[in-house]
């Protein structure tokens, strides 16, 4: 559990300063392990161009909880599979994750993380025509050690706004043996 410091703890409420509109932001320092995440990710987001829905089925729990663009709330890995992967990856094309404007949050104790990213797509109308299909994430990850991999836990997707929510493609996806037993 994360709490910013004496939030739990002071009965008052906090007010915190905002900055002023058009005030530069100071960057925060880099995540210890920026680097890793951010492969991580671009990782996830090749196989989903790929329509390889088997390694992306490796990278997450079995517990993982999601929101997506086409499933509302799912539990579990093989409902996020059936009901949101295999709905959304083989309708579209030129699926990337922007991953120069990603935010890396990382927990002081280095096992979890959370990544706030754009991506894009490119949407098929019923017609055959094709529209972007931009949107944003938030991808939690998590670890049982420092040199264990990196696994999925939540995601959330969301189209931006007026993107057309139904995409119409057809393409083959890797499907055997998700589980990879």
């Amino acid at each position: 559990m994360y709490t910013l410091s004496g939030m739990m703890q002071d009965p008052e409420p906090r007010h915190f300063a905002s900055v002023p509109s058009g005030a530069p932001v100071p960057p925060a320092p880099p995540a210890p392990d920026h680097d890793e995440l951010l492969a991580w990710l671009a990782g996830w987001g090749a196989e989903v161009a790929a329509v390889d829905l088997a390694a992306g089925y490796r990278r997450f729990s079995p517990g993982v909880s999601a929101f997506g663009t086409h499933a509302d709330v799912v539990i579990g890995l093989d409902r996020l599979f059936a009901e949101q992967w295999s709905q959304v990856w083989p309708t579209i094309e030129d699926f990337r994750f922007e991953s120069a404007q990603a935010q890396v949050i990382e927990s002081p104790d280095r096992l979890q993380a959370v990544i706030v990213v754009p991506w894009g797509s490119t949407g098929i109308a019923a017609d055959g025509s094709r529209f972007d299909r931009p949107g944003r994430a938030t991808v939690v990850l998590t670890r049982a050690a420092l040199d264990d991999p990196w696994v999925g836990v939540h995601t959330h997707f969301s189209l931006a706004r007026g993107v057309p929510a139904s995409s119409h493609g057809a393409r083959a996806a890797t499907t055997a043996d998700p589980a990879g037993t």
